[in-house]
């Protein structure tokens, strides 16, 4: 649990620095499906409907987690993201435990930099918030 979290945190301060916004059925809408219905793509690449549409335009290269990155990402997800996300739960936005497991790192950064435009655009996301 806490290598998810701290795995999240570090990818996504490292990316503020450089550059908040289940049943088997929520399961299958956050899966890494590479097929997507092309009339539910919405004038997408398939990168963005993999990995999402904001600043992160090409596969990210993780590195070793860092510890102090873990305690900031941790007090800025406190601040901005616990009122809507739970870990096992989905509350207002999904459930967070294995998120890496469901979206790729760079759909995850996007969702986080880039919330607004996601809701508005891309499919996923749209019928999650439907939901």
């Amino acid at each position: 649990m806490k290598k998810i979290f701290s795995f999240v945190f570090a990818v996504a301060f490292t990316i503020l620095i450089t550059s908040c916004g289940g049943d088997e059925q929520k399961s299958a809408d956050f899966s890494k499906s590479k097929s997507v219905n092309t009339d539910l793509s919405g004038g997408l690449s398939e990168f963005e409907l993999e990995n999402g549409i904001g600043p992160v335009k090409q596969k990210l290269e993780l590195g070793p987690i860092d510890p102090k990155l873990v305690k900031k990402g941790e007090e800025i997800f406190n601040t901005k993201c616990i009122a809507c996300h739970k870990l096992d739960e989905r509350y207002v936005g999904p459930a967070q435990r294995d998120v890496i497991k469901r979206r790729t790192p760079e759909f995850i950064m996007n969702m986080m930099l880039n919330p607004e435009e996601m809701q508005q655009k891309h499919p996923v996301v749209k019928k999650l918030l439907a939901e």
